[in-house]
């Protein structure tokens, strides 16, 4: 490992120790991305104001790029019939949070082929997210639970 990669990991720990948690999602996973926009106005009387709000960004994640601190991923979403993607930077500090909305089946990494689909051709089917540990533990329960003892009958005499 350079100076370089020992760098970057540092910088790496350093933002993701903070508040902001990424969660794993890959292309195909509907993902709602919340921007801080900084707004500048000016007045005569007051001056210059500058006022920052966070604004949601949600749509299908179609690609992931780059690695170490320099990942990408790029957010496709439809707004009033024109298609509209933005590249986000995934350590960047304009990014208040990212949450996964619900994850996506593909086969592919990059979905640059939804750009020529439109409506129903351009949905991408739920993918049933299932964890090897989740289902272990499901099923331990079950089987504990499964040599109760016997009831016993009344007998009437």
């Amino acid at each position: 490992m350079n100076d370089l990669e020992k760098f970057e990991q540092s910088q790496i720990a350093k933002l993701s120790e903070g508040s902001k948690k990424i969660p794993e999602f890959q292309p195909g996973d509907t993902v709602r991305v919340n921007v801080k926009i900084i707004e500048i106005s000016e007045d005569k009387k007051k001056g210059q104001t500058t006022r920052t709000r966070i604004q949601a960004y949600e749509g299908v994640c179609i690609a992931r790029g780059g690695k170490g601190i320099t990942q990408n991923f790029t957010v496709r979403k439809i707004s009033y019939g024109e298609g509209v993607e933005r590249v986000f930077p995934l350590f960047s500090p304009s990014i208040d949070s990212i949450e996964l909305v619900r994850r996506g089946s593909v086969r592919r990494a990059k979905l640059y082929y939804l750009r020529d689909r439109s409506g129903k051709s351009a949905r991408i089917a739920e993918r049933e997210y299932e964890d090897k540990n989740d289902t272990a533990e499901a099923q331990a329960p079950e089987k504990a639970a499964a040599p109760a003892a016997p009831e016993k009958k009344a007998v009437n005499a």
